[in-house]
Formats: structure tokens, sequence, C-alpha cells
């Protein structure tokens, strides 16, 4: 009998979930990366590698798990990332996550190649808080077309992906002779996403009254000059490992461009969160929010729309229980000091935040 998303009392069931219900060729292309998948893993490796230091005998009654990003109130400090393929997952599509956010209290970020547009998922998620990102593949005006749209649907901001100059070589797609819906895409246009400059950046800001992130953000310099444009979200991005080989975790690049970046725009960070306390760490570190990737994917494989939601449920439980643990009643209590360096337990993999994959459960 197949389970329903109330029959997931943990997230790596969802995980299990989502490997049952895929094909070889879906499931490869959602847990894989680029070439030797070196960044996947050190995603997982950095996030391993920072233990807590809890505080005790203070009265966690009451705790405000809350968080909030370009000005909206989100029951947790998690938004969904954007995913191009997730129709190859799930029949849905993007309108699933972006009802799933609603029904919960979050926020989901829509990938310009991920179906049915962005006009559809509006209209199929009236009043939710929605994000629009944008793979560029084509000149201005074809860019300015969607920012214009996007206001008009009422997306709360928009948000260009900057790390695809080039298409990573994802080895377990090559080899299986797999292309994903999106990748057949974005396969015309490419040279526009190569020539993307901070002339454009600045153009689109003195063009368009909507907030502006800008993902696949990895170092401090390039966090400073999007600031000093006016960009108000800097998205700490590897795009899950799956560009740059051998680049850093994503949450090891997160402090330097937190102290550059001031408080002058928000931070979101992506890249192998998983559980619970992977939130906690990146808030810790100074992020403003996070943004769900894999774990997204894995929810969707799983159950759709209903998986998205428990999956963003049992995530609030973990996060919950991490924050009265540590001795704190929200995350403004938190800074790097609740974290302390240690040697991972396992070896960092994709799969390292569920260590119970291979148990029948």
């Amino acid at each position: 009998m197949s389970k329903t998303a109330d029959d997931f009392k943990t997230l790596h069931q969802i995980v299990l979930a989502a490997q049952k219900n895929l094909d070889e060729k879906s499931w490869d292309y959602l847990i894989g990366g680029a070439d030797t998948e070196t960044t996947v893993k050190r995603n997982r490796q950095g996030l391993d590698s920072l233990a807590f230091r809890p505080r005790v005998l203070n009265n966690v009654v009451g705790l405000d798990i809350s968080g909030s990003l370009f000005g909206q109130k989100l029951r947790i400090p998690a938004v969904l990332a954007p995913i191009g393929s997730l129709q190859d997952l799930h029949s849905d599509g993007g309108a699933a996550p972006a009802k799933a956010a609603g029904e919960f209290g979050t926020m989901s970020i829509l990938s310009s190649v991920c179906k049915p547009g962005l006009e559809k998922v509006a209209e199929d998620a009236p009043g939710n808080h929605r994000i629009f990102q944008l793979y560029v593949r084509g000149d201005d005006a074809w860019v300015d077309d969607f920012a214009v749209r996007a206001i008009a649907c009422g997306y709360t901001a928009f948000c260009m992906t900057v790390d695809l100059d080039y298409y990573g070589r994802r080895e377990r797609d090559i080899a299986k002779g797999h292309m994903s819906t999106s990748r057949r895409t974005m396969a015309t246009g490419e040279d526009y996403q190569k020539s993307l400059s901070w002339d454009q950046v600045k153009r689109f800001k003195d063009t368009h009254d909507i907030p502006l992130a800008l993902k696949g953000i990895a170092t401090a310099e390039d966090a400073g000059r999007a600031v000093e444009l006016g960009v108000e979200g800097i998205y700490v991005s590897n795009h899950g490992g799956r560009q740059l080989d051998h680049g850093r975790g994503s949450i090891e690049v997160l402090p330097e461009v937190v102290k550059e970046v001031g408080g002058r725009a928000e931070v979101i960070v992506d890249g192998g969160i998983c559980r619970g306390t992977d939130v906690v760490k990146a808030m810790a570190l100074g992020a403003d929010a996070v943004a769900l990737g894999r774990l997204q994917g894995y929810a969707m494989g799983a159950a759709g729309q209903a998986g998205v939601c428990r999956m963003l449920e049992l995530l609030e439980t973990e996060i919950e229980i991490c924050l009265g643990l540590l001795g704190v009643t929200g995350f403004a209590d938190l800074d790097e000091s609740y974290l302390h360096p240690v040697e991972p337990m396992s070896e960092p993999h994709v799969f390292s935040a569920f260590p119970l994959l291979e148990e029948d459960y």
C-alpha cells in the first residue's frame, strides 16, 4: 500500500518514498552533481562539521521560530528554492510547492524553466508570497518582459541566477543519456547568460520597482558589489554542487558574505540543507532565510504538494526542538557562539543527513 503524506513521521521516510516513486534517471538527476560531486559533499561537510554549544536553565516556553524575507513573515525561515525540472518529479510542477508554501505559511521561488509558468502558478496560488527566478536566455527586452509579468502577477521579488554561465557536467545524467525538461528548455540562448554582467544588474535596478536577489553568490567580493548596486537579496549558493566542481560548501561561504553585507541586504543560503539543525546553524551564522532544494525535490517525488507541506511540518518540529534545547526562545538570540567546529562523524555525502535510509522503517 502506498503511503500518504500523513504517514511520514520522519524526513528520511520522505526520501525513501521519493526514491521508490521516481524512475532511476529522475532520481539520479535529483541527487547528482557536477563531475566528481565534490561540491555536493562539501555542502554537507560544512554542515556536518559544526556542533552546537547549548545553554541551559533558560525559560524556553513559547518559542518564536518564525522568520521574514522581503518584508513578509514566514512561519519558519525556510523557503522553497527554485528547481527547474519539478515537472519531472511530479506532474503538478511548480504549482505544487507554491500552493504548499501558501498552505504552510512560507515562500516559494519559481524557476523560469519550471512548468506551468509564472502566470499559471500565480493563478493557482493566489495571494501567496512568491519569488520568480530567471535564467537569462534573451536580451534586455526579454528580461524586462519577465520582470513586468512577474510584477503584474504579484510576485514579491525577482531573482536572477548568476552561476550558470556554462552548464555543469553532471556525469550521472551524461552516462545515462538523461536530459531533464528544463535542460532541454535552456539549451538555446546560453550566450545571453554567459554575457550577463554587473551593468545589466544595475540596469535592472534602475528600470524595475521590485526587490532583486542574485542567486549564486559565493564570495564576499561579489556580495559587496551587489549591495553597492542596491541589490536587496544576496543568495549564497553553489547550485547544489551541480555547477562548479571543487567549490566551497555554502555554509563555509556564509560568514564572509554576512560580514560584507553588514545588514544592507537580506542573505539567503542553500546547499545541502536537509534538517532543522541545518536551518538553525545557518541562522546562527547570520542568514535571514535558508532555501530548500533537494529536500523539496524529495518531498515532491514522495507526495507532491502534500509531501512538501508535510516536509515543512517535520522541519518545523526539528527546528523548534533544536532551538529549545539550545536554550533560546528565537533566532534573534543566536550567534556564532552557539556553534563549534568538529570533525564529521561520518564521510559527508548527499545523504549524510539521513543515516537511517538503509533501515527498514
